[in-house]
């Protein structure tokens, strides 16, 4: 009986904890924490390739609402990878983003946020004059803007951030929110959960 109980228990522990971790659901930030964090990113980023991301900042800050949201990229790569003189890089714009996606990982994972698609371009199909033909697509789910901006300023303590301005030649990046999505991560983690939970039973009554 402790066993069937334990089975049951221990699974919906460990989707409660997921819950948590993943969130989606937060306060807003009010307009002290707002303040607090541009003035963090003008001291940060002014004067460096990433300057123009303090007003887009305001921007996204208009529409903040506590809730999760994916944030869309288009990006198009530089020729050549432009590093700040002396660096001990290579000009290879793919291997600089390669860099700066082998970084950036462990800080959306700390924060819940996850990339939920990445492709590059395979064709063309209709196209509109004076855009870019992007090299790849990406987008990503943040927990939050209060975790979008976290990770921004990580990055950017680490010095990652220097392998996406010497990577990338243009970009173009905004938040959408899914209307129709097939990725249900809540519910395909809990459903993991059942089924494993399932299989241990199953085992434990053949054993």
């Amino acid at each position: 009986m402790g066993h069937q109980l334990a089975l049951v228990l221990v699974p919906i522990a460990l989707f409660a904890l997921f819950l948590w971790w993943y969130g989606g659901n937060g306060a807003p930030m009010d307009a002290a924490e707002q303040t607090r964090l541009l003035a963090t990113l003008r001291q940060r980023l002014q004067g460096t390739p990433g300057e123009p991301l303090i007003e887009e900042a305001q921007q996204l800050l208009a529409s903040e609402d506590g809730k999760e949201f994916v944030m869309h990229n288009c990006v198009r790569y530089r020729a050549k990878a432009l590093y700040p003189p002396g660096s001990p890089y290579g000009d290879d714009p793919r291997e600089a983003d390669r860099r700066y996606g082998r970084a950036m990982v462990p800080h959306l994972l700390r924060r819940a946020c996850v990339p939920v698609f990445i492709a590059k371009r395979s064709g063309r199909f209709i196209d509109c004059e004076g855009v870019p033909e992007w090299h790849y697509v990406a987008m990503v789910r943040y927990r939050s803007r209060r975790d979008f901006f976290a990770f921004v300023l990580a990055i950017n303590a680490q010095g990652a951030d220097v392998h996406k301005w010497a990577a990338i030649g243009q970009t173009v990046i905004f938040p959408v929110k899914p209307i129709v999505s097939l990725v249900v991560v809540r519910f395909t983690v809990g459903a993991l959960f059942a089924l494993v939970a399932a299989a241990v039973f199953v085992l434990t009554r053949i054993a």
